[in-house]
């Protein structure tokens, strides 16, 4: 037996050894049931607009024996593999660091608790436990083509929701958080499968050996978050003007946002910012008016750049743009940097290029020193925040081609890593600059540390309706993953993004989701890949409601200040309706939400939706709005006309008196 500071223990008999640590089995090593096998086996990658298929060959499976034990080091080894594993502890949890003696594909067992829930794994969209399923490690393009012609162009051909392991997520992360209040989160960027299928073990394979495994466990949910958070730091911030009403998406050009804004100001709309996708311009094809990746004012729809901006400084609205680390084929931008050799290129030498849809661009090269300084130095600082500037989403992260070649590294190391290279790119442009301070960027694509350099994620484009796969549902338990996982401040386009031929955003989907943004760390809006087919919060239908729940919103402002202070520590800034009392799975809606631990959030997420049915979480609970008490751990049905969120808060919160005088 082996003791360190009394939380550690090493118990070995014979060829059997078990790690505990804090009183918790973390492993169990026999030789009939190894802690740690290799196979020797090859990974293929298929990759088309961003989407990723993964083909594994495994071949011979290696278990390794325990064959040596000396302090705190055991050794693993079988058939020519070998693996040393090491113990140190800090950030309130146990390190267990790996030394292999080559590279391979390595599977590990760990501890299971049956009855458990596991959440986290990054971003996944379908649901909150992924006990019983397998979760796939790798960044990829959430939105996949299949689903979309389906719902769209074959109408005739119901569409069935997928099982999870269909679908794939921006930004998986290896850190899986126990409703047993116990978390690992493995660093290794290698692609991996997480397998939760068995009650007796969590079984995790990685196309490389992890360099260590972080296991943390405490009383509750917020301990445990706040141990990651030491382990990984966490830096979503938000200026506080963000809070200050709603982030309204209006793209076209000076004049059209200039005519939106003023007619959003008019019918009292509580209009922080104004986010102009196509600030750059704007190429329209087959599917919509998309992006022209070329990132400078574009001087036809945004003359006198500068003036529009100062303009709307002085009316009060920030502006906000948008980047992504491609340029499109043929682009001024290109050409100078396909000229100076800072694109990807391909195994030809030649440069590589991937399709957004309908035209072709070159990819930044996010490794490449001269890359890197060009993107921060000329397309942050002096074509965006020199010019006023004040936010802006930093896109994509998700598409680097195994098959590249980079100025150093190995793609296929790396492909998880972009979206962090990309982030990290970013947060070091804005914080580098004179205004920084007052500026934030988000992003939707992401990995293991991510959350140390994105000010705030966004859940990528959702469709524009109420199915769980990949409509306005899935952002809620996407969210609650993401928070488990160590990024703890998420929000969601309102009213959606994708929408191809017949998907069109109706005005109750575009009400609804207005609703459950009103009360989320950041409230903004996008207009889709088709602005005019689409109900916009600004038309004449929508556009009071727009107003009463921006008010809302602003409303929130010192309660979400807090909130944000928390999330620094790892705290989730929405998380589910259990995370405070931690009796999982006794009290758990999935399509409902505590904003903070004193608000609960009960998004009406069902088309044709006129009430809501959901459970309290216990405690005493006011009702927004209308100051109608309820008490906690019942099921109860309420009113939910279009424009009324459904929302209470705690009798006995501190913001109570803040809450009480928040109409509509």
């Amino acid at each position: 037996m082996r003791r360190r500071g009394k939380i550690m223990r090493l118990i070995r008999q014979g060829d059997a050894v078990t790690l505990f640590y804090g009183g918790r089995k973390v492993f169990e090593h026999t030789p009939q049931n190894p802690f740690v096998t290799v196979t020797d086996g090859k990974i293929s990658y298929r990759s088309s607009h961003g989407s990723f298929k993964v083909k594994e060959k495994r071949g011979k499976r290696t278990p390794l024996m325990l064959d040596g034990a000396s302090g705190d080091v055991l050794s693993f080894s079988g058939g020519g593999y070998a693996v040393e594993l090491s113990f140190s502890e800090d950030c309130g949890g146990l390190n267990i660091n790996f030394r292999p003696n080559g590279r391979f594909m390595t599977e590990m067992r760990f501890a299971a608790v049956t009855g458990e829930g596991i959440f986290g794994g990054g971003e996944q969209y379908r649901q909150l436990n992924m006990k019983g399923e397998k979760i796939v490690n790798l960044v990829s393009e959430h939105i996949v083509v299949p689903p979309v012609v389906l719902k769209t162009v074959f109408k005739f051909v119901p569409y069935k929701e997928k099982p999870h392991s269909y679908i794939r997520t921006y930004s998986p992360m290896s850190t899986y958080t126990s409703s047993e209040k116990y978390a690992l989160r493995f660093e290794t960027s290698s692609y991996g499968v997480a397998d939760f299928t068995s009650d007796e073990v969590s079984v995790f394979r990685f196309a490389e050996c992890p360099k260590s495994v972080f296991f943390t466990a405490g009383a509750d949910f917020a301990s445990v978050a706040k141990s990651l958070a030491r382990h990984t730091p966490s830096n979503v911030r938000l200026p506080e003007w963000c809070h200050d009403g709603m982030i309204v998406a209006v793209q076209g050009g000076s004049a059209r946002v200039t005519e939106k804004v003023d007619y959003l100001l008019k019918n009292d709309v509580k209009v922080c910012g104004v986010w102009s996708q196509d600030w750059s311009g704007r190429k329209v094809t087959a599917v919509g008016k998309q992006v022209y990746w070329n990132w400078e004012a574009d001087e036809k729809l945004y003359p006198n750049f500068d003036d529009t901006v100062r303009a709307l400084h002085e009316k009060g609205v920030r502006f906000l743009a948008y980047i992504n680390p491609y340029l499109v084929k043929g682009g001024r931008l290109y050409n100078e940097c396909a000229e100076k050799g800072m694109l990807i290129r391909n195994v030809k030498g030649e440069i590589y290029h991937i399709k957004s849809t309908t035209f072709d661009a070159g990819m930044l090269d996010l490794t490449n020193p001269a890359a890197v300084e060009f993107i921060k130095e000329t397309l942050i600082k002096k074509n965006m925040l020199d010019r006023g500037v004040d936010g802006y989403m930093a896109d994509f992260g998700e598409y680097l081609p195994v098959d590249s070649v980079l100025h150093s590294g190995d793609p296929a190391e790396m492909h998880n890593e972009w979206p962090v290279l990309w982030a990290k790119i970013n947060r070091e442009a804005v914080d580098s600059h004179p205004r920084g301070k007052d500026v934030f960027f988000f992003t939707r694509s992401g990995y293991n540390g991510v959350q140390e350099y994105s000010t705030v994620m966004w859940n990528g484009d959702q469709h524009t309706d109420f199915t769980r796969d990949y409509g306005m549902p899935c952002v809620i338990p996407a969210t609650f993953n993401l928070g488990f996982s160590g990024f703890a401040a998420v929000h969601s386009d309102v009213g959606g993004f994708i929408s191809f031929a017949s998907l069109v955003r109706s005005r109750e989907l575009l009400v609804r989701w207005t609703e459950m943004n009103a009360f989320s760390p950041l409230m903004r809006s996008h207009e889709t890949i088709r602005p005019d087919v689409n109900v916009q919060p600004y038309d004449e239908r929508t556009v009071k409601i727009t107003a009463s729940l921006s008010r809302v919103h602003a409303a929130l402002a010192p309660y979400l200040v807090r909130c944000m202070d928390e999330a620094r520590q790892g705290i989730p800034v929405m998380r589910p309706d259990f995370y405070e009392s931690g009796d999982f799975p006794q009290h758990s809606e999935d399509y409902a939400y505590l904003l903070g631990a004193d608000v609960f959030v009960a998004p009406v997420v069902t088309e044709g939706a006129e009430d809501r049915t959901v459970t309290l979480p216990q405690g005493d609970w006011v009702k927004f709005f209308d100051g109608e008490r309820a008490a906690g751990g019942k099921r109860i049905t309420v009113s939910a006309p279009l424009g009324k969120p459904v929302a209470f808060y705690r009798q006995d919160s501190e913001f109570a008196s803040l809450f009480a005088k928040i109409t509509l």
